[in-house]
């Protein structure tokens, strides 16, 4: 029988009262009241939690929200509750832990058709270790897995990677499966000049992407937070923004090969600068980046 690998090869027989564990990505911004402020994640993730509703399957939903260090409350998945729960029709229970006694016991209780959600997986470093050991208290959890966090897909973590060792079939959601498709006919058959955007905090996340990247593109447009790591590595001073400061010779090295590869890599032309990361800061966009403006 040929391997299944999207949730919509899942029918009734093999969903119906199975634990299906579904890793989303529920990162949305809250306000200081926490408000969520743009709910666009969680919408992408309904298709798939649907799907499996409709056939009666019993689902559990993952998600990290933020970095915490640790048990964190500002950083918990309870605010997400009433909107998902809005936008599934259904009410979305809550779990306050991702592991532990009381989560399995909640599991047993669920209903078919029914959600479940599980705290912040972040709460635990071993999430990001991709400790086995806390793999397997994940899977433990469930029968099926289904992966439709996209936004987190490159990061071998315990719910995204490792828990798909202990679970199978492990699938991919709709989210992600349209997600892929795309990327495939893009990279495999691009329309010429073939241009690309990389965003994110680190560069130490990116390297196989970019260097991936500038075997197939003719611009490279980089964004997000790593762009100061290759402000840095290029003599400008940053001020106090985020920096891996490991990274700075592979920061010049990628430039390097893009230019020998006739690549046009590409840093924003202008920042916003400001005292403190804060809504209530002092900021200005500078247009040109020099090292006086960067300093804070």
């Amino acid at each position: 029988m040929a391997t299944k690998k999207s949730v919509s090869s899942l029918k009734e027989a093999e969903l119906k009262g199975k634990r299906v564990f579904v890793r989303v990505d529920l990162n949305v911004p809250l306000d200081d009241h926490f408000n969520i402020t743009d709910d666009t994640r969680i919408r992408a993730a309904v298709p798939t939690i649907k799907y499996l509703m409709d056939y009666k399957a019993k689902v559990i939903l993952s998600s990290h929200l933020g970095r915490p260090k640790g048990v964190t409350p500002k950083f918990s998945l309870k605010p997400l509750v009433p909107r998902l729960s809005e936008l599934l029709g259904v009410e979305v229970k809550m779990a306050n832990d991702c592991i532990g006694e009381e989560v399995p016991n909640m599991v047993a209780e669920l209903p078919e058709g029914s959600v479940l959600l599980l705290e912040n997986v972040r709460f635990y470093k071993e999430e990001e270790k991709n400790d086995p050991e806390f793999a397997k208290k994940l899977a433990s959890l469930a029968d099926v897995y289904v992966n439709d966090a996209f936004g987190t897909a490159h990061r071998a973590h315990a719910s995204t990677e490792g828990v798909a060792k202990y679970l199978k079939p492990a699938v991919a959601g709709f989210l992600m499966q349209k997600e892929l498709d795309y990327l495939v006919g893009a990279v495999a058959n691009p329309k010429k000049p073939f241009a690309a955007i990389v965003g994110g905090s680190k560069v130490s996340t990116k390297i196989g992407v970019i260097e991936s990247l500038l075997e197939k593109v003719d611009i490279l447009i980089l964004g997000g937070g790593m762009i100061f790591t290759f402000y840095k590595a290029q003599g400008y001073s940053v001020g106090s923004s985020l920096v891996e400061e490991d990274k700075l010779d592979l920061a010049n090295s990628l430039v390097e090969k893009a230019k020998a590869k006739g690549v046009s890599l590409l840093l924003p032309a202008d920042v916003v600068i400001a005292d403190k990361f804060a809504a209530d800061a002092n900021s200005k966009v500078c247009i040109t980046v020099h090292s006086n403006f960067l300093s804070t």
